[in-house]
Parts: C-alpha cells; sequence; structure tokens
C-alpha cells in the first residue's frame, strides 16, 4: 500500500467525511469490508439517494450490490473510479458536498446531465464512473466559442 493511501484515509477521517460515512453506513445498514488501498465497501446500500449503483464519501465507497461485487477484476475500473473520489475528499474534506453539487448543476446547466462536466467527474475517469460524455447545449458551445475566440482586433 502506497502511503498517500493511508495518508488519504487518515485525512479523510480527520476532516470528518468518513465518520459521516460510518455513520450512514450504519443508518443503511449496510455489510462493510475492507477493500484495497486503505478503503471500506459498504455493500447492500438500499437507501433511495442517490440514486448511482456506487458513490463515496470519505473513505467508504457506497454500493447498492454486495461489496465482493466491487472486488471482482471486471469492476476494476468502477473502483479506481470511486477510490479517485476518496482522494477528492481527502483534499477537500466536507467541502467536497458543496464543490460536488455546484460542479453537477453547472454540468446541468450547460449539458442537460449531473455528470459530463463535473469536474469531479471527469478528474475521477468519466466511462470509468459509467458516465457518458455529452456535447455542450448549443447556446453553451457558442458562449465558450466566443471565449475562445478572445477579444476581437
Amino acid at each position: 500500500m502506497r502511503r498517500w493511501h493511508l495518508l488519504r484515509t487518515g485525512l479523510t477521517c480527520l476532516n470528518g467525511t468518513t465518520a459521516v460515512a460510518l455513520l450512514i453506513a450504519a443508518v443503511a445498514r449496510t455489510g462493510l469490508r475492507r477493500g484495497p488501498d486503505a478503503i471500506l465497501i459498504a455493500g447492500g446500500y438500499r437507501l433511495p439517494v442517490p440514486r448511482q449503483e456506487c458513490f463515496t464519501m470519505g473513505c467508504v465507497i457506497f454500493t447498492r450490490n454486495q461489496a465482493a461485487a466491487l472486488l471482482e477484476p471486471a469492476r476494476a475500473a468502477l473502483l479506481g473510479h470511486e477510490s479517485r473520489h476518496v482522494s477528492q475528499y481527502a483534499v477537500l474534506g466536507p467541502l467536497f458536498w458543496p464543490a460536488y453539487w455546484l460542479a453537477c448543476g453547472y454540468s446541468w446547466v450547460v449539458t442537460g446531465r449531473y455528470g459530463p462536466r463535473n469536474f469531479f467527474e471527469r478528474h475521477a475517469g468519466l466511462a470509468a464512473g459509467g458516465y457518458l460524455d455529452a456535447p455542450l447545449r448549443p447556446w453553451a458551445a457558442r458562449v465558450a466559442t466566443a471565449l475562445n475566440r478572445g477579444p476581437g482586433p
């Protein structure tokens, strides 16, 4: 295990995001299992929100499936995606939540979807997280083109 993995887990414990995740895991009655790189996997998540198959909070990755399913080789890309979110929590702590939702809002405004232009999802790997890229809405594409052109002569 690399030092960064231990450090990021320690940071998510210190910044409180892992404590919140463990509370949610208890309320949701998930089973906890150790995963790779000092993360925990909460399997069998059944609360209605969020609706995604997997999501991360602190150093805990929640999945609607059994924890062992996320550890299968076929799910390595998704596990890697969620693991990158652990690193984002380590850096931002509780500020991750408003920053993430602002990024979701921005993505929705410019594409009509919550993930494609969300910085955090792009950084974690869109395809690995099950997100499809989407083109900008026509008005947003015109604004982007105008901004890229810069001021006139």
